[in-house]
């Protein structure tokens, strides 16, 4: 499946990553991750965040959501984001993305992909919750990737219509066989002429000390397009 422009943006955005072929949410790291997060977090914080991934991982997540959570880690600590705040967002996109596999799997036959996973989590950390996310997969045609789908509603929602609103747009669109791109591109005039945040919508209360929106999406993250707006600085982002 090609990765349109949208998406990629949405993945730079956000501490995750694509790759061709099929869309995942991340991409093994080169480097070790908790070596590399024992060397920008202090001891203590390094051992709970990896104790987290690891919990992630037993819990039979997909690689790339697994992927996706240490890339956020590492992506959050290079930033300069405090360590307690990484461990923070770390504890609770871990259990949204649980939440997501949950939601996903209660509506339809068949595992979660990773990237479905990761969407969803991104989703409901913009206020999207589990019944609309198993509405949207119920609903979704048999054999559609949902990453792309959940990014778009969660890209809506971070944009202020409300969840109900913004799951019967992107239904909408699916029953009428609207392709990725045309839903990415949905997203992307809902939020055209507004500065973004960093990932699909790390929202005010996402980023401490911070009142305005976020920066840069496309992601969902969502979790959207290049800002006509200048960036705001990157500030510590919170789950």
């Amino acid at each position: 499946m090609r990765v349109s422009s949208f998406v990629r943006s949405v993945l730079r955005a956000l501490p995750i990553v694509a790759v061709s072929g099929t869309m995942v949410m991340a991409q093994l790291p080169a480097v070790d991750p908790s070596e590399r997060l024992r060397e920008l977090l202090p001891a203590d914080v390094a051992e709970r965040v990896l104790a987290r991934i690891a919990e992630a991982r037993s819990r039979a997540l997909p690689p790339e959501a697994v992927a996706a959570l240490e890339n956020r880690a590492l992506k959050f600590a290079s930033r300069g984001v405090a360590p307690s705040d990484v461990e923070r967002a770390i504890g609770a996109h871990a259990g949204r993305q649980v939440e997501a596999r949950a939601a996903i799997e209660a509506a339809r036959a068949g595992r979660a992909a990773g990237d479905e996973i990761d969407a969803g989590a991104e989703a409901m950390r913009q206020g999207v919750d589990g019944e609309a996310v198993s509405a949207l997969a119920k609903s979704t045609p048999s054999g559609r990737s949902l990453a792309v789908p959940l990014f778009v509603v969660g890209s809506l929602v971070e944009r202020g219509l409300p969840s109900d609103q913004a799951l019967a747009r992107v239904l909408e669109r699916l029953t009428a066989r609207a392709t990725d791109v045309e839903l990415e591109r949905m997203a992307g005039e809902a939020g055209r002429g507004r500065p973004e945040g960093v990932g699909p919508g790390l929202r005010p209360t996402d980023r401490p000390g911070t009142t305005g929106r976020p920066e840069n999406v496309p992601a969902t993250g969502g979790r959207p397009t290049v800002p006509t707006m200048p960036p705001t600085p990157i500030t510590p982002p919170m789950p």
